[in-house]
């Protein structure tokens, strides 16, 4: 798991005071190897109870800590996005849901769709969810 120290400077970057439940939230989504739900957090961290886990998951959006994936049925799932200012988002990504073992992946290396000035509309995110099955699920 992550040292304390990055996560203090990563917290404190984005504008966010680095209190030990915040600090612990952050190290276990950043040890998670794909976007995590809430309950999935909640398992990991006994210690903290499920209102502070998701008042602080909405506190690291806010800030542009913190990506929220919806992936409709399948509910929101969260990961660090690494944007280097907490006023916008630019580490968007697509992600891709599969329909059988229902694990997410960041499509880091995909670029999004162009959209362009759409007149009277003010777009503040984005949220591409891809679903189909992962190359494990397809070759079983």
């Amino acid at each position: 798991m992550m040292e304390k120290e990055p996560c203090i400077a990563l917290l404190e970057n984005h504008g966010i005071k680095p209190t030990a439940n915040r600090i612990v939230i952050l190290k276990t989504l950043l040890s998670s190897s794909m976007p995590i739900s809430v309950m999935e957090l909640e398992e990991e961290i006994a210690t903290i109870d499920k209102s502070n886990i998701f008042r602080t998951l909405m506190l690291f959006v806010e800030k542009h800590l913190v990506h929220s994936i919806d992936e409709g049925r399948e509910g929101v799932r969260y990961e660090v996005c690494f944007s280097e200012k907490e006023s916008i988002d630019d580490d968007q990504h697509p992600h891709f849901l599969c329909e059988k073992c229902h694990r997410t992946f960041c499509m880091k290396d995909q670029p999004l769709p162009k959209i362009t000035n759409i007149e009277g509309f003010s777009i503040h995110s984005a949220n591409y969810v891809l679903k189909g099955l992962c190359p494990t699920c397809k070759n079983k």
